[in-house]
């Protein structure tokens, strides 16, 4: 066994080796050797630098530190411990600060600078030329040439934010596992699918031991578990008390996240004070497709404007609706009405209920009909490996090689192959249930990235994705719901922009792309949940194995913008709070957040009678990271305008059209970060993106 497993974790790492006792030995290795790798930068004369030396030195010169070091904040994620987060925490400052001073460096810009400025750079190949110029750029917008009492302030800033979004990001996970509802009158379920009512009595058991457990159910804030309750339960004072738990979350000690948001928008909004920039806004977009604060800001406002006329028009529908269906006169609802009567409404006006889709997406199915998809549009074969966890060996029929270790027993993983030459093009962990270890939400991840080296051509990538989706129950298996299904098949698709990745230089490669453009990879994936020609591969009953039926999918089809302006107005709203946090409230003496917040999204929320608190407290896009998506929150809309636009040419040439595909392969997802967004668009579409397919889709026309 290796005396430093985060260093040499080998191709597959042993998870069970990597404990918290060996954090802090090896990562202090991993600094040392970076900066060693730094001061032979630093070493260079002007004459002496060249692409490899200096460039492609600066790349690698903290490469094993990264791969280290996301081990560990894996591992954070996802097993999270007191013995791992203090280890997690120890080192946090240290890798932050290193990471933060190397474009503040004086002679490591020095020496960039240097090379840059030499004739040889006219003649060096396209994508070498990208990696030099998008390096200069990433020291010039850090401050490099900022004077040096500015410089040390940057990175004493980088410092402080990477501790204050860590202890963010703990308080939401805590406060969440901190709290629970017991229910021991089974009549106060009424309404409650069968399926949610089994996940609670699952969750009793383990929370509450086989004899209390046997006869409760317990209620989480996880949302598998949560939103059953908001959408079916008839007890009002259970939906109550479950949505009232959820909007606290964060609010008070010893999870308390206010103080914590004011100090980051502070540290956030004096770091571009230092960079001469307006806002953290600027700070951020300057390289992003919507370039600015203001230009994003247009973009939020211009589709709040589309989209309002159907938000107040829905809000008054589900209010009469209610209102006629109660016989008390119309008025505002409670928020925690919401949920159950617009599922009512929902199944009046289209018969349909999204319970009816369950049977048919058993996780195995559903997975197992995105690999096949993947395989007839991408050309891609993806094959499941045995895996281990402790003595414990979860044998798959007919899998290759040794069983790959896993750090919970839930996991899976994957080999991906080019179908064409059987080419490995990388392998991918999928753990997709909650657990209260784990952080909540979904996501995707990579944990190495591998590039040509000596004429040999790039090993396999190494990714994974995680989830916190409904969990199985004793006698059945994990049925999704299409929402949920639709959040795998979104992280797959940032799974195979990196896995797919051809970019010779890995700092260029995967998803290291401008983050309104990251989104277009996962969010078209979506598209194919709604495919009667896709859906036939996965959607299949959990006990017959029929597909959909044709009436229950057209229901789903008609159902598909029910609500969509409050489904459209809600990002817009958390968009706008991003923007007016980092771009308004920022500048002004940080007082009166929530109360800022609701006086400035007035016209973005819908009236209830009880005003909910706003997302900003558990908000974790923006404030878990020292960046994350803090000023760029409207990504997510802004590349759906990307992804309606480009499924049309699947539309228009075949929804499984391989020819299609392997140009969105070989034009988006092998190309990473190779040429700007826009270009890497119009190469795939012909011509620049257009509104019109998403306000199509959305029905907001």
């Amino acid at each position: 066994m290796s005396e430093n497993p985060f260093i040499h974790p080998g191709q597959n790492p042993d998870w069970s080796k990597l404990t918290p006792d060996h954090i802090r030995t090896d990562l202090t290795l991993c600094l040392e050797q970076a900066e060693e790798n730094l001061k032979a930068i630093r070493s260079l004369s002007a004459d002496e630098t060249t692409f490899e030396n200096t460039v492609k030195g600066l790349e690698r010169a903290a490469d094993q530190l990264h791969k280290s070091w996301a081990l560990v904040t894996h591992l954070d994620a996802v097993c999270n411990s007191p013995e791992l987060r203090d280890a997690h925490n120890e080192m946090l400052p240290a890798v932050s600060a290193f990471g933060a001073k190397i474009s503040l460096d004086p002679d490591l810009w020095k020496a960039l600078k240097a090379y840059s400025e030499k004739e040889e750079v006219n003649s060096l190949p396209d994508i070498d030329r990208r990696l030099l110029e998008e390096t200069v750029l990433d020291f010039k917008e850090a401050g490099a040439d900022l004077p040096e009492e500015k410089r040390n302030r940057l990175e004493e800033i980088s410092s402080e934010l990477a501790k204050l979004t860590q202890n963010f990001s703990e308080n939401v996970l805590d406060a969440t596992n901190a709290w629970q509802l017991t229910v021991e009158d089974e009549t106060k379920l009424k309404g409650l699918p069968d399926t949610a009512k089994a996940a609670a009595r699952q969750t009793a058991l383990e929370k509450l031991g086989e004899e209390k457990g046997a006869n409760a159910w317990v209620f989480t804030l996880h949302t598998p578990s949560m939103l059953p309750v908001l959408q079916y339960a008839e007890d009002e004072e259970i939906r109550r008390e479950i949505w009232a738990a959820s909007d606290r979350l964060c609010v008070e000690e010893p999870h308390q996240n206010e103080s914590l948001v004011e100090s980051i928008i502070r540290l956030r909004q004096e770091k571009a004070d230092l960079l001469g920039k307006a806002d953290f806004s600027d700070v951020v977009l300057g390289r992003r497709m919507a370039q600015s604060g203001a230009k994003a800001d247009e973009f939020v406002t211009e589709l709040m404007e589309k989209s309002l006329p159907f938000f107040n028009r829905e809000n008054q529908e589900l209010e009469s609706y209610k209102a006629e269906n109660t016989g008390e006169p119309s008025d505002l609802l409670e928020p925690w009405e919401v949920g159950f009567w617009s599922e009512k409404l929902k199944k009046e006006r289209y018969d349909f209920d999204d319970e009816d889709l369950r049977p048919y997406f058993p996780i195995q199915s559903v997975l197992s009909g995105l690999f096949e998809l993947s395989s007839q549009i991408f050309g891609l074969k993806i094959v499941e490996r045995s895996t281990s966890y402790g003595e414990e060996i979860d044998s798959v029929e007919g899998a290759k090689g040794e069983p790959v270790p896993v750090w919970h027993p839930e996991v899976r993983f994957y080999d991906l192959f080019d179908n064409s030459d059987h080419r490995h093009l990388g392998s991918f962990y999928a753990d997709w249930h909650p657990r209260a270890s784990k952080q909540g939400g979904a996501w995707m991840n990579f944990l190495s990235t591998s590039e040509p080296h000596d004429d040999q051509p790039r090993g396999p990538h190494l990714g994974l994705i995680c989830g916190n989706l409904t969990s199985p129950t004793p006698g059945k298996p994990a049925l999704l719901s299409h929402y949920e299904v639709e959040t795998i098949f979104h992280e797959f698709g940032h799974l195979l922009h990196h896995l797919c990745g051809e970019v010779p230089h890995r700092s260029l490669n995967g998803v290291n792309v401008a983050w309104d453009f990251v989104e277009l990879p996962s969010q078209i994936m979506e598209n194919w949940c709604w495919e009667r020609e896709s859906l036939n591969l996965f959607a299949k009953h959990h006990e017959s194995g029929e597909n959909i039926p044709d009436d229950l999918f057209a229901k789903m089809i008609k159902a598909r913008n029910f609500f969509q302006g409050n489904t459209t107005m809600r990002q817009m709203a958390f968009s706008k709070l991003d923007l007016f946090l980092h771009r308004k409230w920022a500048k002004g003496d940080l007082q009166d957040l929530e109360s800022s917040l609701q006086r400035e999204l007035d016209g973005y929320l819908p009236k209830r009678k009880t005003t909910p608190r706003s997302i900003v407290l558990r908000f974790s896009h923006l404030f878990s990271h020292p960046t994350g998506y803090a000023s760029a929150y409207y990504s997510y809309k802004w590349a759906e305008v990307l992804d309606a636009d480009a499924f049309t040419r699947f539309q228009k040439e075949g929804v499984t059209n391989q020819n299609t595909g392997r140009d969105f392969r070989e034009q988006i997802l092998s190309k990473g970060n190779s040429l700007p967004p826009d270009q890497l668009y119009r190469n795939f579409m012909g011509r620049d993106p257009e509104v019109e397919a998403l306000l199509t889709r959305s029905a907001l026309r």
